[in-house]
């Protein structure tokens, strides 16, 4: 199977996570462009930026125009996260690709284990504490930046369980978070895209792209436990295979 067709393929299932479940994106896009297509970590780790950025993007207006994005706590996120995203970014291209590999491994373990704990049963109509908010959304900086995600993985859960959204308002607002990070931590990243193969990375990010749209109809369609759920064993299974390639 050519190298196109495997980047349209992945390219769909990420867009499908990404729209529906407002993260996972990133997290699946790094192995598949690692085992699939042949980048290394680091250039995987980047281009996954890049696709992941322009796919949030389309799934955040999405999802703003049917309200489900909480704009204030979105931008306190992202505002405290683009510091620690640039500086994990320039940290990052240091690493050695095992310590990557596995370093993302576990943070996506721990964050898939914390979404199959039971969330609030309602979304808390507190005013958010601006020092808890900050404090969460330097620390998706930080992993964005290292890991080359999105930080949706991470986002979601914390959305959830810190701040006590429900399922739908954290998804939309994810994405917001996601963009950001994204962003700025790819313009710490200017010098490791050279060499990028465009031929793969331009399919991969347009059918991530129309991928997102079904998954922002699908997650319509299905209650906010159950992608909670599917998000999380999503998670799990894609921490395990890294894992194991980290060690053996």
């Amino acid at each position: 199977m050519s190298a196109v067709i495997l980047a349209l393929i992945a390219g769909a299932v990420i867009g499908l996570a990404l729209g529906a479940l407002g993260g996972g994106g990133s997290v699946l896009a790094v192995p598949a462009l690692i085992y699939l297509l042949g980048f290394t970590p680091v250039a995987a780790t980047t281009a996954s930026l890049v696709i992941v950025s322009v796919t949030s993007a389309t799934a955040l207006s999405a999802h703003a125009r049917d309200g489900h994005v909480r704009w204030r706590t979105g931008l306190l996120f992202a505002a405290a996260g683009i510091g620690p995203a640039m500086l994990g970014g320039a940290l990052a291209g240091r690493l050695p690709a095992a310590v990557l590999t596995l370093t993302f491994a576990l943070v996506a373990a721990v964050a898939a284990l914390r979404m199959l704990r039971p969330g609030p049963a309602a979304e808390n109509t507190a005013p958010v504490r601006p020092g808890r908010a900050a404090a969460a959304g330097a620390g998706l900086g930080a992993v964005t930046g290292v890991l080359g995600v999105g930080g949706g993985f991470l986002a979601v859960p914390a959305l959830v369980n810190v701040l006590g959204m429900r399922m739908r308002a954290a998804v939309g607002t994810s994405l917001l978070v996601i963009t950001v990070n994204s962003l700025a931590a790819l313009a710490m990243r200017a010098g490791t895209a050279e060499g990028l193969d465009w031929a793969v990375i331009a399919p991969f990010a347009g059918a991530a792209v129309l991928g997102a749209w079904d998954g922002k109809r699908l997650s319509a369609r299905l209650p906010g436990g159950v992608l909670q759920r599917v998000f999380a064993f999503v998670l799990l299974a894609v921490a395990g295979v890294m894992l194991l390639d980290a060690v053996v």
